[in-house]
């Protein structure tokens, strides 16, 4: 579920929805979902001072702590 809100939000964001993916793995606090967007749009997933970046961990956060899980959200380029 929580997979599906970030990609969902990050396709709304960027200009090139196809190259938008998200992986979930393990880590050592919880799991973990890699974001991965065209370079092109980058900038438009970590906003300006990283506001939107910052907004979509809140988003997961509050949806994982809904569920009892703990995600964190990386930004891969």
């Amino acid at each position: 579920m929580e997979k599906d809100l970030i990609e969902y939000i990050a396709k709304s964001l960027v200009d090139d929805p196809s190259a938008v993916s998200v992986n979930e793995t393990e880590g050592d606090r919880g799991s973990v979902l890699e974001l991965r967007v065209a370079e092109g749009d980058i900038g438009k997933v970590i906003g300006k001072h990283g506001r939107i970046a910052k907004a979509l961990r809140t988003v997961l956060s509050a949806s994982a702590n809904k569920d009892g899980k703990h995600y964190s959200l990386e930004i891969l380029d």
